[in-house]
């Protein structure tokens, strides 16, 4: 399953949930606000910028944003809320895409660098983000953390969530660490609508080496947007990546 089937022109239509979901001023506000400090004067990059969830808001707070996007379908929802001058975007792969100019920060959120499916482009997408950036720049990741730990023998699946409406599990291919992402949404009719999406999980020890691959040291590790501890019972965390300053 590529990237480009599953982010489709339907897809994109039914992605935003303004004020709901990770659309919420409480799930939103705080993301915003930490990447607005972190860019401070500078430009800020959104790698799979996608609808403009974080990027609309983060303009909207005077910081100058620029996206690298794969999906066509996902840009054109976005081009309803903001036109090229405003968000200019690149078409194409957050690993290997350039944007032109100079960033003091790219950032990656919900958990969307799990995307790529391999460890090597993985390891490239640091690396594309330390191409973008200057001396003392930041690269940002809102990353989930697997929830092996609820695996018994023999399972191969995971409920992270049953709510109204909605239930969502995951699949676990732990030899090649995969795991596919399917969400369930139904109303009080007995059809209930399937999107899956495939994943390649990253633990953070793993991830804090790809860093340094790329010439990155972690700055500060978070289990939320808000600053809150992360432990060993965290579910996802914020992580902050820095290069060396200027000499």
């Amino acid at each position: 399953m590529e990237q480009e089937e599953i982010w489709t022109a339907d897809a994109a239509r039914r992605y935003d949930t303004p004020g709901t979901g990770m659309f919420a001023p409480e799930v939103l506000g705080p993301a915003v606000d930490l990447l607005a400090r972190l860019a401070g004067e500078g430009a800020a990059l959104e790698f799979a910028i996608g609808t403009g969830r974080v990027a609309v808001p983060l303009a909207g707070r005077s910081v100058s944003v620029t996206g690298i996007e794969l999906s066509r379908p996902m840009v054109e929802q976005l081009r309803t809320k903001a036109d090229e001058s405003v968000i200019p975007v690149v078409i194409g792969d957050m690993a290997t895409s350039t944007a032109p100019g100079e960033y003091s920060l790219v950032y990656l959120v919900y958990n969307t660098i799990s995307n790529l499916l391999t460890q090597a482009r993985q390891v490239e997408c640091f690396r594309n983000a330390a191409r973008h950036l200057g001396p003392g720049g930041r690269f940002v990741v809102e990353l989930w953390v697997p929830e092996l730990r609820k695996l018994p023998p023999g399972q191969k699946a995971t409920v992270w969530e049953s709510a109204p409406g909605h239930i969502g599990l995951d699949t676990y291919d732990v030899l090649r660490q995969h795991v596919v992402s399917h969400h369930f949404r139904f109303d009080d009719s007995e059809r209930a609508r399937l999107f899956r999406s495939p994943h390649r999980y990253i633990w953070p020890a793993e991830l804090d080496l790809m860093a340094q691959l790329a010439g990155f040291q972690l700055e500060s590790r978070h289990a939320d947007w808000n600053g809150a501890p992360f432990t060993a019972d965290s579910r996802s965390h914020v992580s902050v990546y820095r290069l060396p300053p200027a000499q």
